[in-house]
């Protein structure tokens, strides 16, 4: 049995780039090929697992929809609950709403109303951190339930575009992978 250790670069060198998606000029970090290699999709997984571990985290939050793949799977290894936050009209019953602006437009996201307690230790999960902007709307909808204990994680950060400084500087924000 091959047992190489896996290790950032491996993953780095695992995210396809896709050029001119969504649009003309956009670099886009497909990172659907890091999670098709067991290895690679594990080492992942463990090393964002082991990041919060002691954190006491009670409920990830994950956002639309990548965010979904590797947040419920955190939960699940955090033992905590997970919670979607999804796109207008995709939540059945009643929602908080909280609208954000895109580099071309604007969009919006909700949550449930009845998702959280204001005990909750949140982590916050998505694939990707560009410019902030979906991320700072998720943290707008969390803090709509009173929750102060509240942490921000990436799977991929693009350093380059500086969403990170655009966060709530109470928010701890941590990315396994930078660009």
């Amino acid at each position: 049995m091959n047992r190489t250790i896996i290790g950032i670069e491996d993953v780095k060198n695992s995210i396809r780039n896709v050029p001119n998606f969504p649009k003309e000029g956009i670099q886009f970090k497909d990172v659907s090929t890091a999670f098709k290699d067991r290895r690679i999709f594990k080492f992942i997984v463990s090393e964002i697992r082991d990041k919060y571990w002691g954190y006491g985290i009670t409920k990830v939050v994950g956002i639309e929809s990548r965010g979904f793949i590797l947040g419920s799977i955190l939960a699940g290894e955090l033992h905590a609950g997970f919670i979607p936050i999804r796109k207008p009209g995709k939540l059945p019953s009643e929602t908080f709403v909280q609208s954000y602006d895109l580099e071309y437009g604007s969009d919006s996201l909700e949550i449930h109303t009845d998702a959280l307690d204001r005990d909750d230790v949140v982590l916050i999960h998505d694939d990707l951190l560009a410019t902030g902007g979906t991320v700072n709307a998720a943290v707008e909808l969390v803090r709509k339930f009173g929750v102060t204990r509240i942490y921000a994680n990436f799977f991929v950060e693009l350093d380059f575009l500086g969403g990170r400084d655009r966060i709530a500087k109470d928010i701890e924000v941590w990315s396994l992978v930078h660009y």
